[in-house]
C-alpha cells in the first residue's frame, strides 16, 4: 500500500448560492440557478426526460427536460448520466422544470467505459437511495462530485468505491467501531472485522464471532484511513489484489447486513467484476 496527499487540481463551479431568473417570456414562470449532478434520467413520451438531479443547493429534485431526447436539443448534452453543471430550474413539489444547462464537467470518461460506468452508476444509486427529496446536504454533494472527479481521472475505481462506502455508512447512521476493538476497548493488537458486533474484534475477543472476518494490518489501516481521509486531499493510493479482496468482503457483508438497500447497480458491477478478473490484472500496479 502507498499512500501520498496532495491536492489535485480539478473543474470546479464558481457560484455557490441560487439565483432567481425570470423566464424569457416574461411570464410568472420562475427558474432558480443551482450546481447540480445528474444522478438518474427516465424517458418520458417521444422526445422528454424526467431528470434526477442531485443539486448542492436544494438536494435531490426531479425536473422535466423537454425534447431532451432530441440529440438536437440543447437539453441533450446536461441531461446525461453523471454530467456536472449549472441549471435552471423551475422547482415544484413533484417534478418541476429544466429550462437550461451548462455544463462544468461532462465526465464523458466515465460513460465511455464500460468498467467506469458500472463504479460510477453504483455509487450514484447508493447516494440517490439514502437521501431523501429536497433535503439540502453540501458534505455529501461535494463528497459525491469529488468522486465522480477521480473516477473520471482515471483513478482505482475499486479504491474510490471502497473510500465512498465508508464514508457513506455515516450518512446512513450505521458507523462501524474502527479506533478500538467493539468489545473490550482495546486499541492495539491484531484485528479482524465482525459483522455480529458491527466493528473491529481484537485478538482476544475474536472467539465472540466465529464468522468475522480475518484482516491484514493493511486492511485494518485501510478501512480505518478510508473511513477518516479527507478526500479534497487524496493522492495516489495503490492497494494489492488480496487487500482489496478482503477490504470488498467486509464492506458488501456490512452493507448487507445494516444498509438494507437492494442497489441494482450493486448486482451489475458484481458482474463486471466477475468479467475483469476473467480478463486479467488492470492497469493497476500493486506495491
Amino acid at each position: 500500500m502507498a499512500v501520498k496527499n496532495k491536492t489535485p487540481n480539478r473543474k470546479k463551479s464558481t457560484s455557490r448560492s441560487p439565483s432567481i431568473v425570470v423566464g424569457e417570456s416574461g411570464g410568472d414562470e420562475m427558474f432558480e440557478k443551482c450546481e447540480a449532478i445528474v444522478m438518474r434520467t427516465i424517458d418520458y413520451g417521444e422526445t422528454n426526460k424526467i431528470v434526477t438531479l442531485f443539486t448542492r443547493e436544494w438536494g435531490k429534485v426531479a425536473a422535466m427536460a423537454r425534447g431532451a431526447k432530441k440529440p438536437s436539443s440543447r437539453l441533450s448534452a446536461v441531461t446525461q448520466p453523471f454530467a456536472y453543471g449549472h441549471y435552471l430550474v423551475r422547482r415544484s413539489r413533484g417534478v418541476g422544470l429544466l429550462h437550461q444547462g451548462e455544463l462544468i464537467d461532462s465526465m464523458r470518461a466515465l460513460r465511455e467505459d464500460l468498467f467506469a460506468a458500472a463504479y460510477a452508476a453504483y455509487i450514484v444509486e447508493l447516494t440517490d437511495r439514502s437521501i431523501e427529496e429536497q433535503k439540502r446536504n453540501p458534505y455529501l454533494f461535494e463528497l459525491l462530485l469529488q468522486t465522480l472527479q477521480y473516477m473520471s481521472e482515471g483513478r482505482d475505481l475499486e479504491v474510490m468505491t471502497f473510500i465512498y462506502e465508508m464514508k457513506m455508512l455515516s450518512v446512513l447512521g450505521i458507523p462501524p467501531m474502527l479506533d478500538r476493538c467493539a468489545r473490550c476497548g482495546a486499541t492495539e493488537g491484531r484485528f479482524s472485522f465482525s459483522i455480529k458486533e458491527a466493528g473491529f474484534l481484537c485478538h482476544r475477543c475474536e472467539a465472540a464471532d466465529p464468522h468475522r472476518f480475518p484482516l491484514s494490518p493493511a486492511s485494518a489501516r485501510l478501512l480505518r484511513l478510508f473511513y477518516h481521509i479527507d478526500l479534497s486531499r487524496l493522492g495516489a493510493i495503490s492497494v494489492k489484489e488480496g487487500t482489496k479482496a478482503e477490504l470488498r468482503d467486509v464492506l458488501s457483508s456490512y452493507y448487507d447486513e445494516y444498509a438494507g438497500l437492494s442497489l441494482k447497480a450493486k448486482r451489475f458491477l458484481e458482474q463486471i467484476a466477475e468479467l475483469k478478473d476473467k480478463l486479467g490484472p488492470g492497469r493497476e500496479h500493486e506495491v
